[in-house]
C-alpha cells in the first residue's frame, strides 16, 4: 500500500487518482494515518462484506418480547436430545 501525505495528496492527485486502481492510498497527517483512497471497486467490496458481517445483539439491547420469544423457543420434535439440553 502507498502512503503519502495529505499535502502530497492535494497536489498530486491526479496521478494518484489513477494508481488508486492498482493499490490503496494512505493519507498521512502528521506521521499519522488520516484515511484511505480507494478504487470504487475495493468501495464497494467493503460495503458489500459489511452488508454480510455478523450482527452482535446484546440481550440487554432486546425488546422485552424478543427476549421472551428466544427463552420460549424450541426446536423441531425431530431434535428432542437437542431440546433436553437446552432446559
Amino acid at each position: 500500500m502507498r502512503t503519502v501525505t495529505a499535502t502530497a495528496f492535494a497536489r498530486q492527485f491526479a496521478s494518484i487518482q489513477d494508481s488508486v486502481h492498482r493499490e490503496a492510498v494512505a493519507v498521512t497527517s502528521h506521521g499519522r494515518t488520516k484515511g484511505f483512497f480507494v478504487s470504487p471497486e475495493e468501495y464497494a467490496e467493503l460495503e458489500l462484506l459489511r452488508s454480510k458481517a455478523r450482527k452482535i445483539l446484546r440481550v440487554g439491547e432486546l425488546s422485552k418480547e424478543m427476549a421472551r420469544a428466544i427463552r420460549e423457543s424450541t426446536m423441531d420434535s425431530r431434535h428432542d436430545a437437542l431440546n433436553d439440553l437446552m432446559k
